[in-house]
């Protein structure tokens, strides 16, 4: 992250780490939905979706596991800041042009910081654990695509990203 002058805002000015003082800042609702995708071999999708995964609901435990992924962002990331998240959405949704799963986290905070990471986190999190649970049927599966699909609120304000080239 950078300033208004372009400097790194987690750098020093001897080029150390050290986490960004947000004490002054004015809290505000602010939001964040992240995205990525689990590509499998059609019957791995299967599998999971009838309920056949040796280590049990696929959907329910990843779903838990982004959850609690985005609660604990601050103890993975070094530099981010804890926050009380007032709400995490994970949303894992069959697609079977990949094949595989789609999944999307929103998450919410009323802070002097965003929730971005948490959002990232949340999809990331989400995604090896369904590697973890399916992963006697298809070691092969690919993580693919996690990024940042949106962000509102805060000094910077709202952010959209752009849809991806064909």
């Amino acid at each position: 992250m950078s300033d208004e002058t372009g400097k790194l805002t987690h750098i020093g000015a001897s080029g150390e780490a050290h986490m960004v003082d947000v004490s002054g800042k004015q809290e505000s609702r602010r939001e964040a939905v992240a995205e990525g995708a689990v590509v499998m071999q059609a019957q791995t999708l299967e599998a999971i979706l009838s309920g056949n995964a040796k280590k049990g609901d696929v959907l329910a435990t990843a779903r838990i596991a982004g959850i609690m992924g985005a609660k604990k962002t601050s103890d993975l990331i070094p530099l981010c800041h804890p926050l009380a998240l007032s709400k995490v959405v994970v949303e894992i949704e069959p697609d079977s042009a990949l094949p595989g799963l789609r999944v999307r986290a929103r998450v919410r905070v009323t802070g002097q910081t965003g929730v971005e990471m948490e959002a990232l986190t949340a999809v990331s999190i989400t995604c090896l654990t369904i590697y973890d649970m399916a992963k006697a049927l298809d070691k092969g599966m690919i993580i693919r695509d996690v990024r940042l699909l949106e962000k509102t609120g805060g000094k910077s304000g709202d952010w959209r990203a752009p849809e991806p080239s064909a």
